[in-house]
């Protein structure tokens, strides 16, 4: 029948901006496209509850069970980086480039107010999320935005300021090859149902575009929907969607949001440090500034193993997957063999009557007859030895020791040569949660500083902590408060092992002193109690002659209870007369 075919491209209609960023992204999401089927196959293995699932479903064993090695691996590395990053409540400093930003006032103000925000937008809890990323994909991404939450009863606040949003690593393209990840341009992709995306534009001041924009989209699927046959373009296939027409039936929208600098050959118009957001692969939603004081879009990226010329890292866990493959063919080739033991396949010659094969039967065969037993060779059930071997491979490559998670390693060793190796173990450890807390926590921690300021229109309320006390206060924070020149800094993962290293030595240089007299003049027990009670965040338990105060006042005490009850005694006494 003619008229039942259209053409998307010529529905669409798409805006020459819009389909440049749309063959962007396709463009440098294939550049990726062997990283993504790596980080599925990992992913598989992750999660997997046989290797059903995974790439050893192809081998012709009758056991299916996978030893769950690479998810004990990322746990521990986990539950280890979390430790390391958020090792005490005070886990973030102010550092000021000038005397009056670095004094202890403004300190207070900035720590109170970021440390308030972090509480209210669940912070530690997208980190975690973004840690399981690091170490499952070997790359996170993550977006400051400045939230609005608005209660839609009685338009209470419910919070307004920075928050740190997780981009799964799926959803993120930009140039692989380029110097860095600041300086490349980056196109984030979402999905939205009619319904929110109506709501947000509704909400925007700028409705009026927007509404036609909104027009469009819904025109479009009802074109779509009401042609018998759809002729399409590759580009206008959304990722997830089996086909334009599958895109179109459904009640979702993709956005591509564009980040960065960019040149409309078109217009002959350069486009410098643009937020461009497109709807449907077609039309331009906005096309803003980005509104940042750093000069760049907040967001941020940290790779566990960089590789040189390209962007995309490598994971703990990527060079991994051949060992955990290995491992589950043993483990399940042993299992094989057990059964074939306990099964064994029969071997009959010559004439046998049918028999039934359970325990004390009776078979009757011919002259030439016989029934035996295909015996495996048993040397596959030593399989545990290399198993053995094989997990424990794995667990020092991934940079997480046997150490990390209580277990000591055989033999007999001093109190150095224990330290000794427990710095060693850990040091691929530091290394990896230091890298993530300087390259990538600490941007995020400065621009959550920067949005707030920068969005910050009369004062607000903060509650802080009393870092002597521990009591809790409440502060009036205004813009001005916030305007200062330095830089935030997380001080959990760089200074945690350091700081164990520390009490450590002196807990050993305490012992010394305690067991050798000729050295105990010389060293200042003051000074030791002083530096340990720094150490450990317990500043309060320090004291010059504190000991000699304290046990004066107890004997005080005692001294005025002895008195107290010689006075009841002799008021009794009195009263007995």
């Amino acid at each position: 029948m003619a008229g039942t075919t259209i053409d998307v491209e010529h529905t669409l209609d798409p805006d020459y901006l819009a389909k440049e960023i749309s063959n962007r992204y396709t463009e440098w999401g294939m550049f990726r496209q062997k990283k993504v089927e790596e980080w599925k196959e990992l992913r598989n293995y992750l999660y997997a509850v046989d290797t059903r699932t995974t790439s050893n479903a192809v081998l012709p064993w009758s056991n299916s069970t996978t030893t769950p090695k690479l998810t004990q691996i990322m746990d521990n590395l986990h539950a280890n980086y979390l430790a390391a990053l958020f090792p005490s409540r005070n886990w973030m400093r102010w550092e000021g480039d000038t005397k009056e930003d670095n004094a202890k006032g403004k300190a207070t103000l900035v720590q109170s107010y970021l440390y308030h925000k972090l509480r209210k937008s669940d912070f530690e809890k997208t980190v975690s999320d973004l840690v399981y990323d690091y170490i499952q994909y070997g790359n996170a991404f993550a977006q400051v935005i400045h939230d609005r939450q608005i209660n839609p009863e009685d338009q209470s606040t419910i919070y307004i300021g920075p928050r740190v949003v997780r981009i799964s690593p799926f959803d993120i393209v930009f140039n692989p090859v380029a110097n860095s990840f600041g300086e490349t341009p980056k196109i984030i992709r979402s999905i939205k149902t009619l319904g929110e995306l109506k709501r947000d534009l509704e909400a925007d001041p700028q409705n009026a575009y927007f509404k036609e924009v909104f027009k469009k989209t819904i025109a479009n699927r009802q074109s779509v929907l009401s042609a018998d046959e759809v002729h399409k373009s590759e580009g206008f296939v959304a990722d997830g969607f089996g086909s334009i027409q599958h895109y179109y039936e459904s009640d979702y929208v993709e956005i591509l949001t564009f980040y960065g600098d960019m040149y409309d050959k078109e217009k002959d118009e350069y486009l410098g440090n643009r937020e461009i957001t497109i709807l449907d692969r077609a039309y331009v939603l906005n096309n803003i500034p980005c509104q940042s004081w750093f000069g760049k879009p907040s967001i941020f990226h940290v790779g566990w193993r960089p590789r040189p010329d390209n962007i995309y890292a490598m994971g703990p866990l990527d060079n991994l997957v051949g060992l955990q493959y290995r491992l589950d063919h043993l483990e399940n080739l042993k299992a094989d063999v057990f059964d074939q033991i306990a099964y064994p396949v029969k071997i009959i010659r010559g004439d046998v009557e049918e028999f039934d094969w359970t325990p004390g039967a009776e078979i009757y065969v011919g002259e030439e007859g016989n029934v035996d037993y295909l015996r495996p060779d048993a040397t596959a059930l030593q399989a545990d030895f290399q198993i053995d071997v094989l997990m424990n491979r794995m667990e020092e490559m991934a940079g997480a020791p046997k150490q990390a998670m209580g277990f000591r390693t055989p033999g007999e060793k001093t109190a150095f040569e224990v330290q000794s190796l427990q710095n060693s173990a850990s040091r691929i450890f530091e290394h990896k949660a230091g890298r993530f807390e300087a390259l990538f926590l600490e941007p995020i921690l400065n621009a959550m500083l920067e949005i707030g300021r920068r969005n910050l229109d009369r004062f607000e309320t903060v509650q802080g902590t009393n870092e002597d006390t521990g009591s809790s206060f409440f502060l009036e924070i205004q813009k001005s408060d916030l305007l200062a020149q330095g830089k935030l800094i997380p001080v959990g993962a760089r200074h945690f092992a350091e700081r164990a290293r520390r009490v450590q030595n002196l807990t050993q240089l305490m012992q010394v002193k305690a067991s050798d007299p000729s050295v105990a003049p010389h060293l200042s027990g003051k000074e030791i109690a002083r530096i340990l009670a720094q150490e450990l965040g317990e500043e309060k338990i320090f004291g010059e002659n504190i000991a000699i105060e304290e046990q004066a006042q107890t004997q005080n005490a005692l001294s005025d209870a002895e008195a107290n009850v010689q006075e009841e005694l002799m008021a009794k006494a009195e009263v007995g007369r």
